[in-house]
Protein backbone atom coordinates (compact mmCIF):
# COMPACT_ATOMS: atom_id res chain seq x y z
CA UNK A 1 0.00 0.00 0.00
CA UNK A 2 3.22 2.46 0.61
CA UNK A 3 6.51 3.19 -1.12
CA UNK A 4 8.46 4.23 2.04
CA UNK A 5 7.72 5.22 5.59
CA UNK A 6 7.18 8.37 6.73
CA UNK A 7 10.38 9.11 8.55
CA UNK A 8 12.26 7.61 5.79
CA UNK A 9 11.86 10.98 4.16
CA UNK A 10 14.34 13.23 3.27
CA UNK A 11 15.86 15.73 0.53
CA UNK A 12 17.11 13.12 -1.21
CA UNK A 13 13.35 12.20 -2.23
CA UNK A 14 12.83 15.92 -3.12
CA UNK A 15 10.82 15.44 -6.71
CA UNK A 16 9.80 12.02 -6.02
CA UNK A 17 6.27 10.71 -5.82
CA UNK A 18 5.32 9.02 -3.03
CA UNK A 19 2.12 6.80 -1.08
CA UNK A 20 2.17 7.00 2.73
CA UNK A 21 0.35 5.09 5.33
CA UNK A 22 -0.04 6.41 8.95
CA UNK A 23 -2.01 7.55 11.35
CA UNK A 24 -2.54 11.37 12.20
CA UNK A 25 -0.36 13.05 14.77
CA UNK A 26 -1.90 16.73 14.10
CA UNK A 27 -3.93 18.55 11.57
CA UNK A 28 -3.68 22.56 11.32
CA UNK A 29 -5.81 24.93 8.97
CA UNK A 30 -3.72 27.53 7.57
CA UNK A 31 -5.80 30.25 5.98
CA UNK A 32 -7.19 27.87 3.38
CA UNK A 33 -4.10 25.39 3.63
CA UNK A 34 -4.26 22.10 5.67
CA UNK A 35 -1.47 20.61 7.42
CA UNK A 36 -1.33 17.12 8.27
CA UNK A 37 1.27 15.35 10.49
CA UNK A 38 1.47 11.72 9.53
CA UNK A 39 3.03 9.63 12.07
CA UNK A 40 4.24 5.97 11.31
CA UNK A 41 6.75 3.95 13.00
CA UNK A 42 9.47 5.40 11.68
CA UNK A 43 8.72 8.97 12.37
CA UNK A 44 6.61 11.71 10.88
CA UNK A 45 6.57 13.95 7.88
CA UNK A 46 4.31 17.03 7.40
CA UNK A 47 1.76 16.66 4.20
CA UNK A 48 -0.06 20.10 2.42
CA UNK A 49 -3.08 19.90 1.24
CA UNK A 50 -4.09 22.72 -0.85
CA UNK A 51 -7.96 23.86 -2.29
CA UNK A 52 -7.15 24.08 -5.52
CA UNK A 53 -7.80 19.51 -5.30
CA UNK A 54 -10.85 20.09 -3.91
CA UNK A 55 -12.32 17.10 -3.92
CA UNK A 56 -9.11 16.05 -2.11
CA UNK A 57 -8.97 19.04 0.02
CA UNK A 58 -12.52 18.44 1.35
CA UNK A 59 -12.06 14.73 2.49
CA UNK A 60 -8.92 16.73 4.48
CA UNK A 61 -11.09 18.73 6.31
CA UNK A 62 -12.76 15.95 7.25
CA UNK A 63 -9.69 14.05 9.34
CA UNK A 64 -8.69 14.30 13.09
CA UNK A 65 -5.95 13.26 15.26
CA UNK A 66 -5.61 9.45 15.30
CA UNK A 67 -7.31 8.86 11.51
CA UNK A 68 -5.74 6.22 9.52
CA UNK A 69 -4.46 7.66 6.53
CA UNK A 70 -3.10 6.83 3.11
CA UNK A 71 -1.93 9.59 0.95
CA UNK A 72 0.02 10.09 -2.42
CA UNK A 73 1.82 12.84 -2.56
CA UNK A 74 5.11 14.66 -4.09
CA UNK A 75 8.03 15.25 -1.71
CA UNK A 76 9.17 18.94 -1.96
CA UNK A 77 11.44 21.67 0.26
CA UNK A 78 10.00 23.47 2.74
CA UNK A 79 9.72 26.61 1.85
CA UNK A 80 12.57 29.01 2.99
CA UNK A 81 12.46 29.78 6.79
CA UNK A 82 10.28 27.01 7.59
CA UNK A 83 12.57 24.04 7.98
CA UNK A 84 12.57 22.50 11.11
CA UNK A 85 15.66 21.00 12.59
CA UNK A 86 14.71 19.33 15.58
CA UNK A 87 12.80 16.93 12.60
CA UNK A 88 14.27 14.42 10.82
CA UNK A 89 12.00 15.08 8.08
CA UNK A 90 11.82 18.75 8.52
CA UNK A 91 13.82 20.10 5.25
CA UNK A 92 11.29 18.49 3.13
CA UNK A 93 7.13 18.14 3.34
CA UNK A 94 4.67 16.26 0.75
CA UNK A 95 2.47 18.59 -1.62
CA UNK A 96 -0.66 16.21 -1.05
CA UNK A 97 -2.28 15.06 -4.47
CA UNK A 98 -4.44 12.28 -3.32
CA UNK A 99 -5.67 10.80 0.52
CA UNK A 100 -8.17 7.93 1.72
CA UNK A 101 -9.38 7.87 5.06
CA UNK A 102 -8.35 3.91 5.48
CA UNK A 103 -10.17 4.22 9.01
CA UNK A 104 -11.72 7.29 11.49
CA UNK A 105 -10.75 7.73 15.00
CA UNK A 106 -12.99 8.38 18.20
CA UNK A 107 -11.10 11.17 20.33
CA UNK A 108 -8.25 8.74 22.54
CA UNK A 109 -8.31 9.25 26.22
CA UNK A 110 -4.75 9.42 26.03
CA UNK A 111 -3.31 12.75 24.08
CA UNK A 112 -0.19 11.39 22.39
CA UNK A 113 1.57 14.30 22.08
CA UNK A 114 4.05 15.57 24.89
CA UNK A 115 1.75 15.61 26.99
CA UNK A 116 1.40 11.64 26.98
CA UNK A 117 3.63 11.06 29.78
CA UNK A 118 1.55 13.03 31.75
CA UNK A 119 -1.09 10.47 31.98
CA UNK A 120 -1.60 8.29 34.52
CA UNK A 121 -0.02 4.89 34.40
CA UNK A 122 -3.34 3.07 34.92
CA UNK A 123 -4.76 4.82 32.19
CA UNK A 124 -2.01 4.04 29.70
CA UNK A 125 -2.22 0.69 30.95
CA UNK A 126 -5.52 0.29 30.12
CA UNK A 127 -5.53 1.81 26.70
CA UNK A 128 -2.07 -0.06 25.88
CA UNK A 129 -2.26 0.15 22.40
CA UNK A 130 -2.54 3.78 22.34
CA UNK A 131 0.46 3.98 24.53
CA UNK A 132 2.16 2.24 22.37
CA UNK A 133 1.61 4.80 19.60
CA UNK A 134 4.12 7.03 21.27
CA UNK A 135 7.36 7.60 19.65
CA UNK A 136 9.17 7.28 23.48
CA UNK A 137 7.47 3.78 23.89
CA UNK A 138 8.56 2.84 19.82
CA UNK A 139 11.67 3.67 20.58
CA UNK A 140 12.02 1.47 23.66
CA UNK A 141 10.45 -1.71 22.11
CA UNK A 142 12.82 -1.54 18.97
CA UNK A 143 15.52 -0.97 21.10
CA UNK A 144 14.60 -4.23 22.56
CA UNK A 145 14.14 -5.94 19.48
CA UNK A 146 18.07 -4.64 18.78
CA UNK A 147 18.94 -6.01 22.09
CA UNK A 148 17.48 -9.53 21.26
CA UNK A 149 19.00 -9.72 17.78
CA UNK A 150 22.78 -8.75 18.81
CA UNK A 151 22.45 -11.44 21.78
CA UNK A 152 21.53 -14.02 19.40
CA UNK A 153 23.94 -12.87 16.77
CA UNK A 154 26.77 -13.33 19.36
CA UNK A 155 25.61 -16.35 20.92
CA UNK A 156 25.07 -18.13 17.36
CA UNK A 157 28.47 -17.38 16.33
CA UNK A 158 30.31 -18.76 19.05
CA UNK A 159 28.52 -21.88 18.52
CA UNK A 160 25.44 -21.74 21.24
CA UNK A 161 22.64 -23.68 20.42
CA UNK A 162 18.85 -21.99 20.95
CA UNK A 163 16.96 -24.45 22.37
CA UNK A 164 13.23 -24.30 23.93
CA UNK A 165 12.33 -25.60 27.26
CA UNK A 166 9.46 -26.60 28.35
CA UNK A 167 6.28 -24.38 29.61
CA UNK A 168 4.30 -26.42 31.20
CA UNK A 169 6.50 -28.39 33.62
CA UNK A 170 6.35 -29.74 37.15
CA UNK A 171 5.97 -27.71 40.52
CA UNK A 172 9.46 -27.41 42.39
CA UNK A 173 8.63 -25.15 45.22
CA UNK A 174 12.05 -23.27 45.58
CA UNK A 175 12.21 -19.23 46.12
CA UNK A 176 8.81 -17.95 44.50
CA UNK A 177 5.88 -19.40 44.36
CA UNK A 178 4.54 -21.11 41.44
CA UNK A 179 1.86 -20.43 39.01
CA UNK A 180 -0.11 -23.90 38.53
CA UNK A 181 -2.04 -24.92 35.74
CA UNK A 182 -4.96 -27.50 36.32
CA UNK A 183 -4.44 -30.72 34.29
CA UNK A 184 -7.64 -31.68 32.49
CA UNK A 185 -6.30 -35.02 31.51
CA UNK A 186 -5.25 -35.89 34.72
CA UNK A 187 -7.23 -34.88 37.65
CA UNK A 188 -6.45 -32.91 40.84
CA UNK A 189 -2.89 -32.70 39.71
CA UNK A 190 -0.95 -29.82 38.44
CA UNK A 191 1.71 -28.52 35.76
CA UNK A 192 3.29 -25.54 36.92
CA UNK A 193 4.44 -22.49 35.14
CA UNK A 194 8.56 -22.49 34.84
CA UNK A 195 10.54 -19.61 37.44
CA UNK A 196 13.14 -20.67 35.20
CA UNK A 197 14.43 -22.92 32.80
CA UNK A 198 17.23 -24.22 35.47
CA UNK A 199 16.12 -27.72 35.30
CA UNK A 200 15.90 -28.40 31.98
CA UNK A 201 19.16 -26.47 30.80
CA UNK A 202 20.97 -28.57 33.10
CA UNK A 203 19.80 -31.68 31.32
CA UNK A 204 20.46 -30.20 28.19
CA UNK A 205 23.79 -30.39 29.55
CA UNK A 206 23.81 -33.96 30.62
CA UNK A 207 22.32 -34.71 27.08
CA UNK A 208 25.89 -33.32 25.24
CA UNK A 209 24.56 -30.42 23.71
CA UNK A 210 27.46 -28.30 25.29
CA UNK A 211 26.38 -24.88 24.87
CA UNK A 212 22.94 -23.54 25.00
CA UNK A 213 20.80 -20.46 24.99
CA UNK A 214 17.30 -19.78 25.01
CA UNK A 215 15.10 -16.24 25.73
CA UNK A 216 12.90 -17.40 28.16
CA UNK A 217 9.76 -16.81 29.16
CA UNK A 218 9.79 -16.73 33.39
CA UNK A 219 6.60 -16.99 35.78
CA UNK A 220 7.21 -16.23 39.66
CA UNK A 221 4.12 -15.14 41.68
CA UNK A 222 5.97 -12.98 43.83
CA UNK A 223 5.72 -9.30 45.73
CA UNK A 224 5.97 -7.13 42.83
CA UNK A 225 7.42 -3.80 42.16
CA UNK A 226 9.72 -2.03 39.52
CA UNK A 227 11.58 -4.62 38.12
CA UNK A 228 9.57 -7.42 39.24
CA UNK A 229 6.53 -8.75 37.17
CA UNK A 230 5.25 -11.93 37.61
CA UNK A 231 5.83 -13.24 34.07
CA UNK A 232 9.14 -11.90 32.48
CA UNK A 233 11.78 -12.25 30.16
CA UNK A 234 15.56 -13.37 30.80
CA UNK A 235 18.40 -14.42 28.11
CA UNK A 236 19.19 -18.04 29.73
CA UNK A 237 22.85 -19.59 29.08
CA UNK A 238 24.52 -22.83 29.85
CA UNK A 239 27.96 -24.52 29.04
CA UNK A 240 29.84 -27.61 29.53
CA UNK A 241 33.47 -27.78 30.34
CA UNK A 242 33.93 -24.38 31.27
CA UNK A 243 35.02 -22.80 34.74
CA UNK A 244 33.74 -19.68 35.75
CA UNK A 245 36.34 -17.57 34.99
CA UNK A 246 36.02 -18.31 31.10
CA UNK A 247 32.16 -18.13 31.49
CA UNK A 248 32.63 -14.86 32.75
CA UNK A 249 35.13 -13.27 30.57
CA UNK A 250 32.50 -14.49 27.65
CA UNK A 251 29.30 -13.57 29.17
CA UNK A 252 31.58 -10.01 29.45
CA UNK A 253 32.51 -9.64 26.09
CA UNK A 254 28.53 -9.96 25.47
CA UNK A 255 27.27 -7.31 27.22
CA UNK A 256 30.48 -4.84 26.18
CA UNK A 257 29.34 -6.27 22.29
CA UNK A 258 25.73 -4.88 22.65
CA UNK A 259 25.99 -1.73 24.40
CA UNK A 260 28.89 -0.87 21.94
CA UNK A 261 26.28 -2.34 18.98
CA UNK A 262 22.69 -0.86 20.14
CA UNK A 263 23.68 2.23 21.87
CA UNK A 264 27.09 3.31 21.12
CA UNK A 265 28.39 3.08 24.57
CA UNK A 266 32.03 1.31 25.42
CA UNK A 267 31.91 -0.30 28.55
CA UNK A 268 35.45 -0.87 31.02
CA UNK A 269 37.26 -4.10 29.85
CA UNK A 270 37.54 -5.86 32.01
CA UNK A 271 34.93 -5.23 34.26
CA UNK A 272 36.07 -5.03 37.83
CA UNK A 273 35.47 -7.37 40.23
CA UNK A 274 34.25 -7.42 44.21
CA UNK A 275 33.72 -10.34 46.41
CA UNK A 276 30.45 -10.85 48.23
CA UNK A 277 32.31 -9.61 51.66
CA UNK A 278 33.76 -6.59 50.22
CA UNK A 279 30.73 -5.60 48.31
CA UNK A 280 28.66 -5.92 51.71
CA UNK A 281 31.68 -4.16 53.75
CA UNK A 282 31.85 -1.37 51.54
CA UNK A 283 28.04 -0.62 50.27
CA UNK A 284 25.94 -2.60 52.05
CA UNK A 285 24.76 -4.41 49.09
CA UNK A 286 25.14 -6.98 46.99
CA UNK A 287 24.31 -4.70 43.39
CA UNK A 288 26.80 -1.87 44.52
CA UNK A 289 26.07 1.33 42.30
CA UNK A 290 30.00 2.27 41.92
CA UNK A 291 28.61 5.51 40.77
CA UNK A 292 27.75 6.97 44.09
CA UNK A 293 31.26 7.31 45.62
CA UNK A 294 30.29 6.95 49.65
CA UNK A 295 31.05 3.80 51.69
CA UNK A 296 30.26 2.49 55.27
CA UNK A 297 33.11 2.77 57.67
CA UNK A 298 32.72 0.11 60.72
CA UNK A 299 33.11 1.79 63.55
CA UNK A 300 31.62 -0.64 65.96
CA UNK A 301 35.27 -1.08 67.46
CA UNK A 302 34.95 2.69 68.36
CA UNK A 303 31.20 1.97 69.99
CA UNK A 304 31.55 -0.88 72.48
CA UNK A 305 32.68 1.08 75.28
CA UNK A 306 30.20 3.91 75.26
CA UNK A 307 27.64 4.39 77.64
CA UNK A 308 25.17 4.70 74.76
CA UNK A 309 23.16 1.54 74.18
CA UNK A 310 22.15 2.46 70.62
CA UNK A 311 25.15 2.37 69.42
CA UNK A 312 26.82 -0.28 72.17
CA UNK A 313 24.60 -3.01 71.76
CA UNK A 314 24.87 -3.37 68.28
CA UNK A 315 28.66 -2.95 68.74
CA UNK A 316 28.58 -6.28 70.87
CA UNK A 317 25.80 -8.36 69.05
CA UNK A 318 28.32 -11.20 66.88
CA UNK A 319 24.81 -10.22 64.76
CA UNK A 320 24.81 -6.43 64.70
CA UNK A 321 26.85 -4.01 63.01
CA UNK A 322 27.50 -0.07 63.58
CA UNK A 323 28.69 2.14 60.59
CA UNK A 324 29.34 5.70 60.02
CA UNK A 325 28.64 7.17 56.49
CA UNK A 326 30.51 10.58 55.57
CA UNK A 327 28.77 12.76 52.98
CA UNK A 328 31.15 15.65 51.76
CA UNK A 329 29.52 19.43 52.07
CA UNK A 330 26.05 17.30 54.17
CA UNK A 331 26.60 20.52 56.64
CA UNK A 332 24.21 22.08 54.52
CA UNK A 333 21.82 19.80 55.02
CA UNK A 334 18.62 21.47 57.06
CA UNK A 335 16.92 19.47 59.95
CA UNK A 336 14.09 19.26 57.90
CA UNK A 337 16.26 17.18 55.23
CA UNK A 338 17.60 14.95 58.12
CA UNK A 339 14.45 13.74 59.69
CA UNK A 340 13.54 13.16 55.79
CA UNK A 341 16.30 10.99 55.12
CA UNK A 342 15.46 9.31 59.09
CA UNK A 343 12.12 8.52 57.61
CA UNK A 344 13.46 6.84 54.02
CA UNK A 345 16.02 4.34 56.41
CA UNK A 346 12.83 3.50 58.47
CA UNK A 347 11.34 1.75 55.35
CA UNK A 348 14.46 -0.84 55.80
CA UNK A 349 13.64 -1.28 59.38
CA UNK A 350 16.16 1.44 61.02
CA UNK A 351 14.55 2.60 64.06
CA UNK A 352 16.36 6.23 63.56
CA UNK A 353 19.60 7.77 61.92
CA UNK A 354 22.20 9.18 64.14
CA UNK A 355 24.30 12.16 62.67
CA UNK A 356 27.33 14.79 63.50
CA UNK A 357 27.92 17.83 61.45
CA UNK A 358 31.24 18.86 61.12
CA UNK A 359 31.18 22.63 61.11
CA UNK A 360 34.65 23.53 62.33
CA UNK A 361 36.32 20.78 63.72
CA UNK A 362 39.55 21.65 62.31
CA UNK A 363 40.19 24.69 64.47
CA UNK A 364 37.69 24.00 67.27
CA UNK A 365 37.59 20.12 67.43
CA UNK A 366 34.71 18.66 69.19
CA UNK A 367 33.33 21.76 69.93
CA UNK A 368 33.13 22.46 66.18
CA UNK A 369 30.55 19.43 66.27
CA UNK A 370 26.88 19.14 66.17
CA UNK A 371 25.08 16.63 66.96
CA UNK A 372 22.05 15.06 70.00
CA UNK A 373 24.24 11.74 70.29
CA UNK A 374 27.86 13.62 71.22
CA UNK A 375 27.10 13.81 74.65
CA UNK A 376 27.46 10.08 74.86
CA UNK A 377 30.63 10.06 73.15
CA UNK A 378 34.01 9.95 74.79
CA UNK A 379 36.87 11.96 73.46
CA UNK A 380 38.95 9.13 71.57
CA UNK A 381 35.69 7.97 70.31
CA UNK A 382 35.31 10.99 68.37
CA UNK A 383 38.84 11.35 67.48
CA UNK A 384 38.36 7.76 66.09
CA UNK A 385 35.18 8.50 63.90
CA UNK A 386 36.61 11.42 62.84
CA UNK A 387 39.96 9.89 61.53
CA UNK A 388 38.86 6.92 60.28
CA UNK A 389 35.98 8.60 58.17
CA UNK A 390 38.57 11.61 56.87
CA UNK A 391 35.68 13.94 57.39
CA UNK A 392 36.44 17.89 57.03
CA UNK A 393 34.67 21.21 57.65
CA UNK A 394 31.40 21.06 56.06
CA UNK A 395 30.99 17.32 56.03
CA UNK A 396 27.74 15.46 57.84
CA UNK A 397 28.38 11.98 59.42
CA UNK A 398 25.75 9.68 59.03
CA UNK A 399 25.89 6.56 61.99
CA UNK A 400 23.15 3.01 61.33
CA UNK A 401 23.45 0.40 64.16
CA UNK A 402 21.66 -2.69 64.56
CA UNK A 403 21.32 -6.27 63.28
CA UNK A 404 23.75 -6.40 60.23
CA UNK A 405 21.11 -6.77 58.13
CA UNK A 406 19.17 -3.99 59.11
CA UNK A 407 21.93 -1.93 58.64
CA UNK A 408 23.41 -2.78 55.67
CA UNK A 409 19.98 -2.55 53.76
CA UNK A 410 18.51 0.89 55.60
CA UNK A 411 22.24 2.49 55.12
CA UNK A 412 23.11 0.62 52.24
CA UNK A 413 19.64 2.22 50.49
CA UNK A 414 20.78 5.54 51.89
CA UNK A 415 24.20 5.64 50.31
CA UNK A 416 22.50 5.55 46.75
CA UNK A 417 19.87 8.30 47.69
CA UNK A 418 22.51 10.76 49.00
CA UNK A 419 24.33 9.89 45.98
CA UNK A 420 21.36 10.79 43.32
CA UNK A 421 19.96 13.69 45.68
CA UNK A 422 22.86 15.40 46.48
CA UNK A 423 24.70 15.25 42.44
CA UNK A 424 27.23 12.52 43.41
CA UNK A 425 27.06 10.25 40.28
CA UNK A 426 30.49 9.59 39.05
CA UNK A 427 30.19 8.15 35.29
CA UNK A 428 27.53 7.09 33.33
CA UNK A 429 27.82 3.42 33.73
CA UNK A 430 29.53 1.37 36.31
CA UNK A 431 29.25 -2.66 35.80
CA UNK A 432 31.40 -5.10 38.19
CA UNK A 433 30.84 -8.96 38.86
CA UNK A 434 30.23 -9.96 42.38
CA UNK A 435 31.73 -13.13 43.34
CA UNK A 436 33.00 -15.78 46.38
CA UNK A 437 29.06 -15.69 47.53
CA UNK A 438 28.10 -17.53 50.86
CA UNK A 439 26.60 -21.03 49.63
CA UNK A 440 24.18 -21.00 52.46
CA UNK A 441 22.51 -18.29 54.74
CA UNK A 442 20.87 -19.22 58.10
CA UNK A 443 16.99 -18.56 58.34
CA UNK A 444 16.50 -18.06 62.47
CA UNK A 445 12.85 -17.88 61.77
CA UNK A 446 12.81 -21.88 60.98
CA UNK A 447 16.09 -22.43 62.33
CA UNK A 448 17.49 -23.94 58.59
CA UNK A 449 19.69 -23.68 56.00
CA UNK A 450 18.70 -21.93 52.93
CA UNK A 451 20.34 -21.60 49.01
CA UNK A 452 21.76 -18.10 48.93
CA UNK A 453 21.25 -18.68 45.48
CA UNK A 454 19.90 -21.88 44.72
CA UNK A 455 20.17 -25.44 45.60
CA UNK A 456 22.05 -26.56 42.51
CA UNK A 457 24.93 -24.28 42.79
CA UNK A 458 28.02 -25.67 43.18
CA UNK A 459 30.34 -25.23 46.52
CA UNK A 460 34.20 -24.16 45.57
CA UNK A 461 35.95 -27.30 45.59
CA UNK A 462 38.10 -26.21 48.63
CA UNK A 463 35.10 -25.87 50.33
CA UNK A 464 33.34 -29.11 49.79
CA UNK A 465 34.53 -30.39 53.58
CA UNK A 466 32.26 -26.87 54.52
CA UNK A 467 29.25 -28.68 54.05
CA UNK A 468 29.96 -30.66 57.40
CA UNK A 469 31.97 -28.81 59.26
CA UNK A 470 30.83 -25.72 58.65
CA UNK A 471 28.21 -24.32 56.16
CA UNK A 472 27.96 -20.54 56.97
CA UNK A 473 31.48 -20.60 55.78
CA UNK A 474 31.09 -22.68 52.98
CA UNK A 475 31.67 -20.27 49.56
CA UNK A 476 29.93 -20.70 46.08
CA UNK A 477 31.20 -20.95 42.51
CA UNK A 478 28.40 -18.09 42.14
CA UNK A 479 28.68 -15.19 40.45
CA UNK A 480 26.32 -11.47 39.31
CA UNK A 481 26.78 -9.16 36.99
CA UNK A 482 25.80 -5.82 38.10
CA UNK A 483 25.10 -2.65 36.61
CA UNK A 484 24.66 0.84 38.43
CA UNK A 485 23.16 -0.64 41.19
CA UNK A 486 21.17 -3.12 39.23
CA UNK A 487 21.74 -7.33 39.30
CA UNK A 488 21.79 -7.38 35.19
CA UNK A 489 22.51 -11.47 35.69
CA UNK A 490 23.36 -13.83 38.05
CA UNK A 491 24.82 -17.69 37.76
CA UNK A 492 26.82 -20.60 38.72
CA UNK A 493 28.90 -23.26 38.02
CA UNK A 494 26.30 -26.11 39.39
CA UNK A 495 26.68 -29.26 41.26
CA UNK A 496 27.34 -32.02 38.63
CA UNK A 497 27.97 -35.06 41.16
CA UNK A 498 24.79 -36.76 42.75
CA UNK A 499 26.65 -37.38 45.54
CA UNK A 500 27.54 -33.47 46.36
CA UNK A 501 23.60 -32.44 45.12
CA UNK A 502 22.33 -35.32 48.19
CA UNK A 503 24.61 -33.63 50.54
CA UNK A 504 23.19 -30.10 49.67
CA UNK A 505 19.52 -31.04 49.67
CA UNK A 506 20.39 -32.45 53.30
CA UNK A 507 21.74 -29.95 54.58
CA UNK A 508 18.72 -27.82 53.40
CA UNK A 509 16.03 -30.26 55.42
CA UNK A 510 15.34 -31.97 52.07
CA UNK A 511 14.89 -35.35 52.63
CA UNK A 512 15.28 -38.02 50.51
CA UNK A 513 12.01 -38.95 49.48
CA UNK A 514 11.32 -34.70 49.14
CA UNK A 515 14.21 -34.89 46.78
CA UNK A 516 13.12 -37.58 44.67
CA UNK A 517 9.60 -36.37 44.59
CA UNK A 518 10.93 -33.21 42.94
CA UNK A 519 13.86 -33.76 41.86
CA UNK A 520 13.88 -37.28 41.06
CA UNK A 521 14.42 -37.14 37.61
CA UNK A 522 17.74 -34.68 37.81
CA UNK A 523 19.25 -36.85 40.77
CA UNK A 524 18.65 -39.83 37.99
CA UNK A 525 20.23 -38.10 35.18
CA UNK A 526 23.05 -36.47 37.49
CA UNK A 527 24.15 -40.47 37.62
CA UNK A 528 24.48 -41.09 33.87
CA UNK A 529 27.53 -39.21 32.94
CA UNK A 530 26.61 -35.67 34.02
CA UNK A 531 29.33 -33.27 32.56
CA UNK A 532 30.84 -30.00 34.81
CA UNK A 533 28.89 -27.49 33.88
CA UNK A 534 27.33 -24.07 34.69
CA UNK A 535 25.48 -21.18 32.91
CA UNK A 536 24.05 -17.36 33.54
CA UNK A 537 20.55 -15.73 33.41
CA UNK A 538 19.95 -12.28 32.79
CA UNK A 539 17.28 -10.15 32.50
CA UNK A 540 16.40 -8.86 29.28
CA UNK A 541 13.77 -6.42 30.57
CA UNK A 542 16.18 -4.96 33.42
CA UNK A 543 18.65 -4.80 30.63
CA UNK A 544 16.74 -2.89 28.34
CA UNK A 545 15.63 -0.62 31.17
CA UNK A 546 18.82 0.47 31.40
CA UNK A 547 20.22 0.93 28.01
CA UNK A 548 17.07 2.96 27.21
CA UNK A 549 16.76 5.25 30.60
CA UNK A 550 13.26 3.72 31.40
CA UNK A 551 12.24 3.84 34.97
CA UNK A 552 10.47 0.66 35.04
CA UNK A 553 10.13 -2.39 33.34
CA UNK A 554 7.31 -1.99 32.44
CA UNK A 555 7.88 0.87 29.70
CA UNK A 556 10.11 -1.62 28.09
CA UNK A 557 7.57 -4.73 27.94
CA UNK A 558 4.82 -4.43 25.67
CA UNK A 559 2.09 -5.40 27.17
CA UNK A 560 3.16 -5.57 31.19
CA UNK A 561 1.22 -6.23 34.22
CA UNK A 562 0.29 -3.91 36.86
CA UNK A 563 1.83 -3.82 40.42
CA UNK A 564 -1.20 -6.18 41.64
CA UNK A 565 -0.54 -8.35 38.87
CA UNK A 566 -3.45 -7.46 36.87
CA UNK A 567 -3.65 -6.50 32.89
CA UNK A 568 -5.68 -3.58 32.64
CA UNK A 569 -5.97 -3.91 28.70
CA UNK A 570 -7.60 -7.56 29.47
CA UNK A 571 -9.40 -7.48 32.27
CA UNK A 572 -7.39 -10.16 33.44
CA UNK A 573 -7.15 -12.05 35.70
CA UNK A 574 -11.16 -12.91 35.15
CA UNK A 575 -13.74 -15.79 36.63
CA UNK A 576 -14.29 -18.81 34.23
CA UNK A 577 -18.00 -20.57 34.19
CA UNK A 578 -18.49 -23.76 35.85
CA UNK A 579 -18.51 -25.80 33.03
CA UNK A 580 -14.69 -25.05 32.50
CA UNK A 581 -14.05 -25.63 36.49
CA UNK A 582 -15.96 -29.09 35.80
CA UNK A 583 -14.10 -29.45 32.80
CA UNK A 584 -10.81 -29.50 35.14
CA UNK A 585 -12.27 -31.20 38.44
CA UNK A 586 -12.25 -27.87 40.10
CA UNK A 587 -14.83 -26.09 42.75
CA UNK A 588 -14.19 -22.81 44.29
CA UNK A 589 -13.89 -21.99 47.81
CA UNK A 590 -14.91 -18.75 49.21
CA UNK A 591 -12.36 -17.62 51.69
CA UNK A 592 -12.78 -17.33 55.28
Amino acid sequence: MRTQYCGDLNSRHTGQEVILCGWVQRRRDHGGVIFIDLRDREGLVQVVFDPDRAEVFARAEQVRSEYVLKITGRVRPRPEGTVNPDLPTGEIEILGLDLEILNAAETPPIHLDSHAADASEELRLRYRYLDLRRPEMQSRLRTRSRVTQAMRRFLDERGFLDIETPILTKSTPEGARDYLVPSRTHPGEFFALPQSPQLFKQLLMMSGLDRYYQIARCFRDEDLRADRQPEFTQLDIEVSFMSEDELMALMEGMVRSLFSEVIGVELPDPFPRLTYAEAMRRFGSDRPDLRVPLELIDVADLMDEVDFQVFAGPAKDPEGRVVALRLPKGGELSRKEIDGYTQFVGIYGAKGLAYIKVNEWATKGREGLQSPILKFLPDATVEGIMARTGAVDGDLIFFGADKARVVNESIGALRVKLGQDRGLLEGEWRPLWVVDFPMFEHDPANGRWVALHHPFTAPKDEHLGLLESDPGACLSRAYDMVLNGTELGGGSIRIHRDAVQRQVFKLLNISDEQAEDRFGFLLKALRFGCPPHGGIAFGLDRLVMLMTGAHSIRDVMAFPKTQTAACLLTDAPSTVDEAQLKELSLRLRTRA
